[in-house]
């Protein structure tokens, strides 16, 4: 709102500021992230000949005079692991659960997944001969195309749901529709382990 409908040659170091200062101390890694695409896009800009200069975004001997250290202001938090010793009774405490989340939160253990990759998968990413799924590009938080090996449970999970039909793999209560971002957060609470994160799961199978 700030620098959007402005052209390039006008973005100077007072509205860069203007954008990050009310964000900075609050939710540092999302304003470090806008920082970097603002400067990497005036970057652009600058060779493409629409601005000249230095770039008011650049961080090192010009808004690091500016703005505190995010060491300084941001806290990093872990989300909550389940201790990988635990995993297998969870599973067996999971798998009492009926419905389309708890299936969803099983595959995303046994792929290390994030939960936007697995609500939102395509059974045209699944090679199931092949025991692969292919995540593309515009899926994945780093940009880059992920292949996940499957195990055999993962493949008699994809087999019960193929039964359900659909566009989406993990389908929602709405018609094509995936699952509810929050639908498997929804289920740790349910199952009274609020003290967990889908996101943690990542870490367990980090340390296994």
């Amino acid at each position: 709102p700030v620098i959007g409908k402005l052209p390039v040659a006008k973005v100077n170091t007072a509205l860069v500021m203007k954008v990050l200062q009310p964000i900075w101390t609050t939710k540092t890694e999302t304003a470090s992230r806008v920082r970097g695409r603002i400067e990497s896009i005036l970057g652009w800009a600058a060779v493409s000949g629409y601005r000249t200069g230095e770039n008011p975004a650049r961080w090192r001997d010009h808004l690091d005079n500016l703005l505190p250290k995010r060491s300084k202001v941001a806290k990093v938090e872990h989300h909550p692991a389940l201790p990988y010793a635990e995993t297998g009774a969870f599973i067996k405490q999971l798998r009492t659960q009926a419905g389309v989340a708890s299936l969803a939160l099983e595959f995303t253990i046994l792929t290390a997944t994030r939960t936007g990759e697995v609500i939102g998968a395509g059974w045209e990413e699944f090679d199931l001969p092949g025991k692969t799924w292919t995540i593309p590009p515009e899926r994945m938080k780093a940009g880059r195309e992920h292949r996940v090996p499957l195990c055999d449970r993962a493949l008699a999970i994809l087999a019960e749901l193929e039964q359900l039909g659909g566009e989406y793999v993990f389908p929602g209560i709405k018609p094509k529709k995936p699952l509810s971002n929050m639908a498997m957060l929804t289920l740790l609470k349910r199952m009274e382990r609020g003290d967990l994160t889908v996101h943690g799961m990542r870490s367990t199978f980090r340390d296994w």
